[in-house]
């Protein structure tokens, strides 16, 4: 069939060892994979969209003081705006992803942008009567409802990248796919922990600082209700997307609940998230006892994310040509489990900003990187479930033991007697116990996914066996599975 302008075709990659025998040319015509060029229009979209959740979650966190003070409230009142996020998402995930694989990629975008663009908007209401006496009591409950709002849209958005990756790429654009719309997540973090104090310098500033989130947020729900117009493409854009129907939702449940190898990847990689978001969440309050300061702490988390998206580039493009998912994820954790330990020495030594700026650095490069890989891994090892269903599964795990690790982490510290040179705004608290446990756990799931993960790749073995005419791919998956 010709290609037309928004058309190309799919190209065929040679996935079989050498000496067998050449694709089955004739099946290949007859299912006329094709790529269209609006995907990276669907990309750009999701990515954008992810970028803005993102910047609504981190939004006061960079600016809590002026926050607390404008909307009269305290500290950990404006933590909270950021935790909601953590809270509501444990709960709404199941729904979020029975509704992307059962009900569909662009109902699920859409109502995930109409909610965040709500959210935005609700958050700037407490503007309009700031001169009214009654403001500092309506204030923050709006602005919290707004946060709520931007919460329950976070698993709509945040689960799309693989679902969007598997119905618009094909197998050699993928993984780059998902990578970056995952990683715009991230990015989103790090504007909004650059852009927040410099909008907000004042308590008069905030408002502005909210109606520019609430702007973009605005942008994004314009752009992807007028140009989202289906969930998938016309024709597929490899074999997976052809042949897969998605397994039904509690079915599929039960089928990862039998699937050893995906069990495995769902605690490992849960913890690991875990450890990552501990790492961001409590670096401030770990480096200001040893006298480093907020701005120095913002610098290294801003290393830590702007080096994970670098690493997670690089990754992506590496997989996609090699497909070797296993390897280089294990490669990846075994470097960041020894950077966490090295973490632990430097964090609690004296004037050594240097190292610990690269360690925070290689942190986020060897770890933070592999996201987007594993989002991956997670597919091939679970197939034919839905995609929103294994990765969501896998996010509600890091989520889970998020909690427990910030809760287990700070039980740990204990009060420093004498601390000449911390810069904490609070009573120093010792984080040497806490900081040990954080790379000890990062060490002992590393090791355990080194030595126990093995798994067929079966969505590309699906994949191989429509393409070749045998039935490897669907025997294997099926035999793992019991």
């Amino acid at each position: 069939m010709p290609s037309t302008e928004d058309e190309e075709t799919s190209p065929l990659v040679d996935v079989s060892p050498p000496g067998e025998r050449a694709p089955n040319t004739a099946l290949r015509k007859l299912l006329g994979f094709k790529v269209y060029k609006k995907r990276w229009l669907v990309l750009s979209l999701i990515c954008l969209l992810n970028c803005s959740n993102a910047m609504l979650w981190l939004t006061f966190a960079p600016v809590a003081d002026l926050s607390a003070q404008t909307m009269k409230v305290s500290l950990n009142a404006i933590n909270w705006l950021s935790v909601v996020y953590v809270v509501v998402a444990i709960p709404l995930s199941f729904g979020a992803t029975w509704m992307l694989d059962i009900v569909g990629l662009r109902a699920t975008i859409l109502l995930g942008s109409w909610l965040n663009m709500g959210g935005a908007v609700i958050r700037i209401l407490w503007c309009v009567p700031a001169q009214n006496s009654f403001a500092g009591r309506i204030s923050y409950p709006l602005v919290f409802f707004g946060q709520t709002l931007a919460a329950v849209a976070q698993p709509l958005i945040i689960f799309t990248p693989t679902k969007m990756a598997a119905l618009w790429f094909p197998d050699h654009q993928r993984a780059t796919a998902n990578m970056m719309a995952s990683m715009a997540n991230p990015l989103g973090i790090l504007i909004a922990n650059i852009a927040s104090p410099k909008l907000a310098r004042t308590a008069k500033q905030l408002p502005i600082l909210l109606l520019v989130y609430a702007i973009i947020a605005c942008v994004s729900c314009f752009l992807v209700t007028v140009f989202m117009r289906r969930s998938a493409p016309p024709t597929p854009p490899s074999a997976s997307a052809e042949l897969s129907t998605s397994e039904p939702f509690r079915h599929g449940f039960k089928l990862l609940l039998r699937n050893r190898a995906y069990l495995l990847l769902l605690l490992c990689f849960g913890s690991g998230v875990a450890v990552f978001t501990c790492f961001s969440t409590l670096l401030d309050q770990i480096l200001c006892v040893q006298g480093y300061t907020n701005d120095f702490a913002g610098l290294c988390g801003a290393l830590f994310i702007a080096f994970g998206i670098v690493g997670a580039a690089l990754l992506g493009l590496y997989v996609d040509k090699t497909k070797k998912f296993i390897e280089a994820i294990k490669v990846n954790m075994s470097l960041s489990a020894m950077v966490a330990c090295a973490f632990t020495v430097v964090c609690l030594m004296q004037d050594q900003k240097v190292a610990v700026a690269i360690v925070c650095a290689l942190f986020g490069f060897f770890g933070f990187s592999i996201y987007p890989a594993v989002m991956e891994l997670t597919v091939e090892c679970s197939y034919p479930v839905g995609e929103a269903t294994s990765t969501g599964l896998v996010f509600i795990s890091g989520q889970v033991q998020s909690l427990i690790y910030i809760i287990l982490l700070q039980a740990l510290t204990t009060p420093v007697a004498e601390s000449p040179r911390s810069t904490c705004t609070l009573a120093p608290q010792s984080w040497k116990v806490p900081v040990m446990l954080l790379s000890t756990l990062c060490a002992v799931s590393s090791c355990i996914f080194l030595i126990f993960f093995h798994t067929p790749y079966r969505r590309l073995e699906a994949e191989k066996a429509a393409i070749y005419g045998t039935g490897q791919g669907n025997g294997t998956a099926a035999s793992e599975n019991k």
